[in-house]
């Protein structure tokens, strides 16, 4: 019998990769509740929205009326919660939204799931899970150090949104401690891959390339992050969902330190490889797309360094990543130049490649 699995934010960035997963297994009916805001795009699921074995809700995860009544329509057997609030330039500027998404939507969730576990029998109730999906970010930063995030490093978030990730992470783990409810957790370092929304680093930097824009570095460019490419983090989620172990959290990371100014360098160098500039919409001036690097001020209370010691989930679960960021930020590239359609699609609603995060009072 296949497993029934709830996902929220399941055409998000990672939330769709997820579902996709899922979905191509044929292992699973999967049902995805999802506001579609900004950052939810369905056609990241045009593969797959077609499956008999797809179900999509549209909704919000703090209308607890309405994720009741998703619950008892489709009886899950698990929960993987996605949904999520995540750019921290945008909690800078406003986070009414990073409150109400990542603290009252889990809360919801929480709630939702614990009455609706509670009334399982108990086969089932064994059987269940709850799994959320955080960030590297709730540890804080790692500047002066070598140390990697372990699943047992203080919290210590920096920004709003990674603060709000950090009040949802204790609350998962507070109804497992108190009611009991069959949870797991991971943290994953930055994601990265097709069908990401242009306002993060990456495919911010490529769409701006070829549109022979400036490719913004903040500051000095020398903060460091450990970069998953996002299909890999798909794999991890789905193995800790079901082989993880109760109450257990999982950090997910790439073992992919890079600098970002080092990473903007790379999109730069496979740009001139795939689309000499001369061949593109509007560079003709400039013979490499590193000319267009242009160093701007850095983010408010900005982290110098994440990097995630990844050992217990390749110890316990088996799972190492398959890409390397050479191998992954070549597919990624490759990916938005061959699928112009999905990005102009991005671009033709309210976000037009603009900074955010630059308003602190």
């Amino acid at each position: 019998m296949k497993q029934r699995i709830l996902v929220t934010g399941g055409a998000g960035f990672i939330g769709s990769a997820v579902v996709r997963h899922l979905l191509k297994s044929g292992k699973y009916i999967v049902g995805n509740i999802d506001k579609l805001t900004y950052a939810g795009n369905s056609e990241s699921l045009a593969s797959v929205d077609m499956m008999e074995d797809y179900h999509f809700f549209k909704f919000d995860i703090c209308d607890r009326q309405s994720i009741e009544g998703v619950f008892q329509e489709f009886r899950p057997d698990a929960i993987m919660h996605l949904a999520a609030e995540s750019h921290v330039d945008r909690s800078i500027d406003d986070s009414s939204a990073f409150i109400q998404t990542n603290i009252v939507g889990t809360y919801t969730l929480l709630e939702v799931s614990r009455g609706y576990w509670r009334k399982l029998d108990a086969e089932a109730q064994k059987q269940f899970r709850f799994h959320h999906v955080s960030t590297d970010e709730v540890f804080g930063d790692l500047e002066g150090t070598e140390d990697l995030f372990t699943e047992s490093t203080p919290y210590a978030p920096s920004s709003p949104y990674s603060a709000s990730k950090a009040a949802s992470d204790h609350l998962v783990h507070a109804w497992h401690r108190t009611y009991g409810l069959p949870v797991v957790v991971t943290n994953c370092s930055n994601n990265y891959g097709p069908f990401h929304f242009p306002e993060k680093l990456i495919p911010h930097v490529i769409l701006n390339a070829l549109q022979g824009k400036p490719l913004p570095v903040y500051g000095d460019g020398a903060q460091v992050r450990d970069w998953l490419y996002v299909e890999d983090h798909a794999r991890a989620l789905i193995e800790v969902l079901t082989r993880g172990r109760v109450g257990e959290t999982y950090n997910v990371g790439g073992h992919n330190e890079k600098r970002n100014l080092q990473v903007v360098e790379i999109i730069c160098e496979l740009l001139d490889e795939y689309v000499p500039s001369g061949t593109s919409l509007d560079n003709a001036n400039i013979s490499s797309y590193r000319e267009l690097i242009t160093f701007v001020k850095d983010r408010s209370g900005h982290d110098r360094r994440y990097a995630i010691d990844a050992s217990k989930i390749k110890n316990e679960l088996g799972w190492v990543p398959v890409e390397s960021f050479e191998t992954g930020i070549r597919k990624t590239v490759k990916w938005y130049l061959e699928n112009r359609p999905w990005w102009e699609s991005v671009l033709n609603g309210d976000y037009r490649l603009g900074r955010l995060g630059t308003t602190v009072e």
